[in-house]
């Protein structure tokens, strides 16, 4: 191999170029690039890398709680949750930042075009006109430093009393909408799935329809059947592949749905891995639960606004109560007939006091308002009485769309052993010239309506599980 400075020195009448050795399928190679495009390639590789990252990381194959933790990492409704979360945290620290004390510091100077006069009278001459002179020099400047202290004041008592309970509600409000989010994800998930294998079930079916079609057309070119039986055949094989394509194009549309509740770019490929030997164990959940108010996000939520409220009623009373604080004040001034000598001499002041406010009448305000606070408690009370129903109807609609889901499942998956059986039966009849073809035509159809009808039903069990787990408040995504 040659060296690459001998190979550098052979092309020195180009343009210098940059060499690096790359190793491919076990042989050395020197591939050379010009300096200026190794350039743009170092500069933007790592934009390139970090727009990529997250695409990348996502698998080609998903479970389900690869989805649900994808989700919940990035659908743009729970990132806003999340940053609405912290928005709140950043208001209660800058209402709590009140109670620190506050520095100020404000100066100015000036320069008198014609300085104001002030007079005395003429101790030589008392009858005579006063004596005039400036009030102040041409040039002044004065400062002021500030430090102020809140003692006690009724916003800051409130910002102060409910701080925790608004973080909680942020908190509260994040968590049911990855509740929400984990649901969404998990019946899309499903959806997908289950129309997965109901496509794996129609192209079964389009196997046994094309053999039956060549058996049929067989029968019939050799003269021992007329073209009914494989004409009947081929309408039969027709229709199952046109359901086949509209149920492709609707796992489109369902892997779409996912990936937007996901967060998921349109433009990313992944497809969803499930156990199927699972599917009726996940099914299975305990129906004897009573709902308990408590574990349920919605009513710790109205929990919160009572609590909220409560401090607003405080606050209301606290209005009754004056405002305290302390504070120190630093006065320098300065002043001359010349500017350069302004800062040269200094007169300066300093004290500390303590302010007290207090509104002695506002129009009855404080009044209608404490009562205002009050109506809005019990507003929120009848509200809580109210989420109450709404939970425990919540919680009986589920179940019982849950236990018939479940009930309809167990039968649709007797039929379909029923009618796979029955389809074997009539097969073997007519390979044995028992059975008319119709009759395999109509078990065949038969036997792929209750295929269907079950995957069907295992969607509906696997979402109205889910609903029942929601309404007891089971469900608890970190």
């Amino acid at each position: 191999m040659d060296d690459p400075a001998a190979i550098q020195g052979r092309s020195s009448s180009h343009q210098m170029r940059h060499f690096y050795l790359f190793r491919t399928n076990h042989k050395s190679r020197i591939i050379s690039f010009p300096g200026s495009l190794i350039l743009a390639v170092l500069l933007t590789t790592p934009a390139l890398l970090f727009a990529q990252a997250t695409h990348d990381s996502l698998p080609s194959r998903l479970t389900l709680n690869q989805c649900i933790g994808f989700a919940l990492s990035n659908q743009a409704q729970v990132k806003q949750a999340m940053i609405d979360e912290e928005i709140t945290k950043k208001d209660v620290r800058t209402a709590l930042s009140g109670w620190y004390p506050q520095i100020e510091l404000d100066a100015n100077i000036q320069h008198y075009f014609v300085a104001p006069m002030t007079s005395i009278p003429n101790q030589l001459d008392p009858s005579g006109p006063p004596i005039r002179y400036p009030a102040t020099s041409n040039q002044t400047s004065s400062g002021l430093f500030l430090v102020n202290q809140t003692l006690f004041n009724s916003n800051l008592y409130l910002a102060a009393s409910s701080s925790k309970e608004r973080r909680k509600q942020a908190s509260q409000n994040t968590e049911l909408t990855k509740i929400d989010t984990y649901v969404g994800v998990a019946k899309a998930f499903f959806d997908v799935l289950l129309t997965e294998q109901q496509l794996r079930v129609l192209d079964e079916d389009i196997v046994r329809l094309q053999r039956n079609y060549d058996d049929a057309y067989n029968l019939y070119k050799n003269g021992i059947t007329d073209n009914i039986d494989y004409q009947r055949a081929r309408i039969a094989l027709s229709n199952v592949q046109a359901q086949r394509r509209a149920s492709g194009e609707s796992v489109k549309t369902k892997y779409a749905v996912l990936k937007q509740l996901m967060g998921v770019p349109p433009e990313k490929k992944f497809s969803v891995s499930y156990d199927s030997s699972r599917f009726e164990n996940e099914t299975v959940t305990d129906t004897s639960k009573v709902p308990d108010y408590k574990t349920r996000v919605e009513y710790q939520q109205m929990q919160t606004a009572l609590n909220l409220q409560g401090a607003d009623i405080r606050y209301s009373r606290s209005n009754f109560f004056p405002s305290l604080s302390a504070f120190y004040e630093f006065i320098p001034s300065y002043g001359s007939d010349q500017f350069a000598s302004l800062y040269s001499k200094t007169s300066s002041s300093s004290f500390v006091g303590l302010k007290l406010t207090y509104p002695i009448f506002q129009g009855l305000s404080r009044f209608q308002g404490l009562d205002k606070a009050r109506l809005q408690y019990k507003r929120l009370q009848v509200g809580t009485e109210y989420l109450e129903n709404v939970i425990s109807s919540e919680y009986t609609s589920a179940r019982s769309q849950y236990v018939s889901n479940l009930d309809q499942l167990k039968v649709s998956k007797e039929n379909m052993v029923i009618a796979r059986n029955i389809f074997n039966t009539v097969k073997y009849q007519y390979d044995k010239g028992i059975k008319a073809y119709l009759e395999v035509i109509v078990s065949e159809t038969d036997l792929r309506t209750a295929e269907l009808n079950y995957l069907d039903m295992m969607f509906r069990v696997l979402s109205s599980k889910l609903d029942l787990e929601k309404a007891l408040g089971l469900i608890q995504p970190k």
